[in-house]
């Protein structure tokens, strides 16, 4: 097994030597999975009242088969005039349930225009609307109702503090959410309550760290991390590519207690 340790810096922008770098999701990749977990977002139009300033509101929202979002959006809305007006407008989408500090999650500003969604598409977004916004049957086919669809020109991904950076609309396009996502929660939950001492005894046997505490701290397709506590300090232990294998044979292994509903 071979596992990566790192130091954490304590400084925002890290200048010490250069840290090893390990194989992770693309920020097209982690802007999909964040979306394919959040239904509610804020979008911001151009107001008509005020030319020239942003108007915000909550939207819900779901997802095409390329990651657009789909808005069902009422005539009388304020941002429905708007878009009618000028359709381009902007998404931001932030870590849905996240705690601590909310400058330290995940979150993506999506830049397009969104326009109305051609009548042949129509119920195929209507299908995917409900899927994951089952109370807006009752209104969905009111005739001041309409779907709009947001297609992205631009994203710009912020994964936490010193993680961020522009993404090409096209590498969006044909990424695809992590496997592990929605499962990931039950996953972290489970190590972390039953496997402490499994975790400080990899860190000891692979990596030569004696820690006193440790976190399993995200879990994604290409490894996991761990946040050791040890008598010099916190360190982080990930696994590298190399690890895939041995992850996808113990979630196989413990499948059953991590099970996920399936979403509909």
């Amino acid at each position: 097994m071979s596992l990566s340790e790192t130091t954490v810096p304590r400084q925002h922008a890290f200048t010490g030597p250069a840290l090893p770098q390990l194989a992770e999701p693309s920020h097209a990749e982690r802007i999909r999975t964040l979306m394919s977990l959040t239904s509610v977002a804020t979008l911001s139009t151009l107001s008509r009242k005020h030319p020239g300033f942003p108007f915000g509101s909550l939207m819900p929202f779901a997802l095409d088969s390329f990651g657009q979002p789909l808005f069902l959006i009422s005539n009388m809305a304020m941002h429905t005039q708007n878009l009618k007006a000028d359709a381009r407008c902007s998404l931001f989408v932030g870590q849905a349930g996240a705690e601590g500090d909310a400058l330290g999650t995940a979150r993506a500003t999506l830049i397009g225009n969104a326009e109305p969604v051609p009548e042949n598409d129509v119920s195929d977004a209507r299908k995917r609307y409900l899927a994951r916004h089952e109370n807006r049957r009752y209104w969905v086919d009111f005739s001041d109702f309409s779907f709009f669809r947001l297609q992205p020109i631009d994203l710009y991904y912020v994964g936490g503090f010193g993680v961020m950076g522009w993404v090409e609309a096209q590498d969006y396009k044909h990424a695809a959410p992590d496997p592990l996502a929605e499962a990931a929660p039950s996953i972290l939950t489970h190590i972390n309550a039953d496997h402490v001492d499994a975790m400080i005894l990899l860190a000891r046997s692979h990596a030569g760290i004696d820690a006193t505490e440790a976190t399993m701290t995200s879990v994604d397709r290409l490894g996991f991390s761990l946040r050791l506590k040890t008598t010099d300090g916190v360190k982080v232990l990930a696994s590298t590519s190399s690890e895939r294998s041995l992850l996808r044979k113990t979630l196989v292994r413990c499948s059953s207690r991590w099970y996920v509903k399936p979403r509909h």
